[in-house]
This record gives C-alpha cells, structure tokens and sequence, in this order.
C-alpha cells in the first residue's frame, strides 16, 4: 500500500514575502549609503552639536512613530496596504536628496522627516500584509526572511558607501587627505548616489498584490496550540480592540527602546576613537553582515523554543555592547560592531513576530502601528539625551546609560513574559 503524502514540515514561504523583501533590499541599499554618514556629515562638514544630531534623528524615528500608527490603523480599516506601501517607499527619494544639499543641520532635519515620513507610512501595511500572508507557524520564518533581505541590502549600501568614500577622499594606504571642501563635496555625492537608487524599490512595489489572507482559524491559532483569542476580546474598533497580553509584551518592548538610542551614536564613537571616515562605514558594513546572517536562523528558532529565550539573548548581547563601547579602544570597534549585530539580529525580527502572536488579525495593522509608533516616541527621548550626555558629560556617557538601561530590561523581562502568559488564549509562545 503506497504511503500517503504528507505536507511538507516547512511550507514555503508565499510570493508576497519574497517580493517584499526583495523590495526592502533595494530600499536599504538607498538608505545604508545615506545613514552610516550622517554623522560624520551633520557634525563634520556642518559643524553641529552631538546635541543637534540627537534631535535630528530622534526627530525622524519621531514622525515614523505617529506615520506608522496612523498608517497601521488607516489600512485596517481600509482593508488595503499596497497603496500605503508604494507610496511610503517614494517619498525618501526626495528626502534623501534634501539631505544631499543641505547647508544647515535645519535641511538635514527636514529631509530626514520626510524620509522617514515614508517609512512610517509603509512599515505597518507591509508587515502587516507579510503576517497576513503566513500561518503563525511560519511567522518568525517570513519575518526573519524579511529581516536578512533588509540587512543585505543595507549591507551591499554601506559597502558602496564605503568604497565610494574611499575612492573620493584617497587611498588611506598612502596616506592621501583631502581637505573640508573636497570631503564634503564626497558626501554629498554619496548622498546624491543614494538618493538616485531608491528608485529602483519604488518600481519593484507597482508588483506588489494585496494578500489573500490565510484562514482566520490559522491566523487566530496559538504557535503552540494554545486557545485563539476569544472573539470578546477584539472590542469594534482601534486600539482598545487589542488584548492585555499585546499591552504587556509592548510594555516590555518599550522598556527595552528606552536603552537604545540612535545607531548614528554608535558611528560617531567610532569616529571619536580614530577610525578614519571609510573605516566607520566599513564597521558599520560588519555590523549590517552579522545582522544578515543572524535575522533569518533567530527568526526560525525562536518559532521551535519561543519567542522570550532568543530575545533574552539578544538584550543580555545589547548590554554587553553598550557597555563595551563606554570603554573600547579602536580596536575593540570592530568586534563590538559584530556583536551588536548579533543582538539586533536575535531581537528585530522576532520582536515583530512576538507582535504578530499575539495581535488578532482584523487588528494586526493597527497593533504593528502603535508597536512602532510607541517605540520611535521612546527613542526620540533617549536619542536626545544620548545627546545631552555626549556634549554635557563626555562620550562614554551615552553608551553607560544605555547599557544601565538594557540591564534593567533584560532583569524585568522574566516578570513580563509571565504577565503576558496569563492570557495563553492570546497566542503567544510559550517559551
């Protein structure tokens, strides 16, 4: 008698996940040629404030914080999320030339808004139409798929960036400098670059098609075969509709934001421990490689041992790095680089599907827009006092507070996962 078929332990992954992540790649390949010089930019060539940069990039993670919950909430409602996508992913293109001629930290500031306008109109709808796409089981898979492609392409942008920035300021083999004119004039020709090749993401999202979500019975099942949410609590409308456990994993999710400002920090310690303006790019490339390689195995992990155990790891990797960075040599960068994508690898992608878990999904879009809008309020604070810290107390600062902070996090996050366990009807891992 012929042995029947069975379907496969891991189904593949629907063409919208692909397709979406192919265009975050393109995307970050724009963004990561713009980002790691920021700071070398605004503090550089425009000669501001450590204090300045923290308001411009707590300022951007700000109107992503209230785009993105107002474009997760429109587009449960409206039932669409392609048209917040598409045009989400046009209007860093004119943010990021902005920034390329900028004169004062002010312009910087205001392309920055408008880059990151764009992406607080598409991060919701787009991980909202990735979860609808998947069974819970296969969530942290799209999500950590999502989350490589992402962090390839920011790595293949800071690569460019790097090489770029070397090949226009000299070869640092013998020695060759350039002075403030031609070094600003190498940004900003970077900037240009990079603002030219977010085009290419924008054309890729006129492929994209709203998803046929999975049967609601799959979409409200617990990862681990727990109860779906009892229908009493999904309430008409917004956020009042999103159960306790939701509130208490978000809760912990913030706590852990206020430790982490800006990355731009990270590149300017860099920068202030004598690595050469390639060399800061370069490490921030190391970074985005590890954090390649690791998004995509922590995602699948945490859907076999759970969701809590790989985030521990990665909050106890962010507080070794924090503190190892108010201390470190030159030398120490590169491996505190590594490490640090090490815990954002182990964190990101399988903080988004902690969300998905445990947010029903006629309000998944809304409960996706309030986890980044709440996040990106909390790190406007701590990025401007990372700031405030630098200029009033040294550069060490920042970097002890945070790694205080995640400290303090990582000691609560046990008490957290027991609150949100309470409510095992809400899908959330048990592990």
């Amino acid at each position: 008698m012929p042995a029947s078929s069975s379907p496969p332990a891991h189904p593949p992954l629907p063409r919208a996940v692909w397709l979406l992540s192919w265009v975050s790649f393109f995307a970050d390949v724009s963004s990561e040629m713009v980002y790691p010089l920021l700071p070398l930019f605004v503090v550089g060539v425009l000669g501001s404030s450590k204090t300045a940069l923290g308001a411009v990039e707590g300022s951007a993670v700000f109107i992503v914080a209230i785009m993105t919950a107002f474009a997760g909430w429109r587009s449960d409602r409206m039932g669409r999320r392609v048209p917040w996508i598409r045009f989400g992913y046009g209007l860093p293109v004119l943010g990021k030339t902005i920034i390329a001629l900028a004169t004062v930290w002010p312009m910087v500031l205001g392309g920055r808004l408008l880059d990151r306008f764009g992406k607080g109109l598409r991060s919701s709808p787009r991980d909202a139409l990735i979860a609808d796409a998947v069974s819970p089981n296969q969530r942290g898979r799209a999500f950590g798929l999502h989350r490589a492609f992402d962090t390839a392409g920011a790595l293949l942008g800071v690569l460019l960036s790097a090489l770029l920035l070397w090949w226009l300021t000299g070869s640092p083999r013998n020695g060759a400098a350039t002075d403030g004119t031609e070094q600003a004039w190498a940004y900003r020709t970077i900037l240009g670059v990079g603002a030219a090749l977010g085009l290419a993401s924008l054309v890729l999202t006129f492929l994209v098609r709203e998803s046929e979500p999975v049967p609601i019975s799959s979409r409200l099942e617990a990862p681990d075969g727990g109860a779906p949410p009892p229908v009493n609590d999904v309430m008409a409308d917004g956020w009042m509709g999103l159960p306790v456990p939701y509130w208490t994993v978000l809760g912990m999710l913030l706590l852990f934001a206020a430790a982490n400002s800006s990355d731009t920090f990270l590149l300017l310690r860099a920068s202030d421990l004598g690595l050469a303006p390639w060399a800061v790019v370069l490490a921030y490339a190391l970074f985005n490689l590890v954090y390649a390689a690791v998004s995509y195995p922590a995602g699948a992990l945490s859907d076999r041992i759970g969701r809590w155990r790989v985030i521990a790891v990665g909050w106890f990797v962010y507080v070794v790095v924090y503190l190892g960075f108010a201390v470190a040599n030159a030398a120490g960068v590169w491996l505190l680089m590594a490490l640090y994508g090490v815990s954002i690898g182990l964190t990101d992608g399988v903080g988004k599907a902690l969300i998905a878990d445990v947010a029903p999904q006629a309000r998944r879009g809304t409960a996706m827009g309030l986890f980044y809008g709440a996040t990106g309020i909390t790190t406007l604070g701590s990025s401007l006092i990372a700031g405030l810290a630098w200029d009033r107390l040294g550069p060490h600062a920042p970097f002890l507070i945070g790694g205080i902070c995640a400290a303090l996090a990582l000691a609560a996050l046990p008490i957290g996962r027991k609150w949100a366990l309470r409510g095992r009807g809400s899908g959330v891992r048990s592990a």
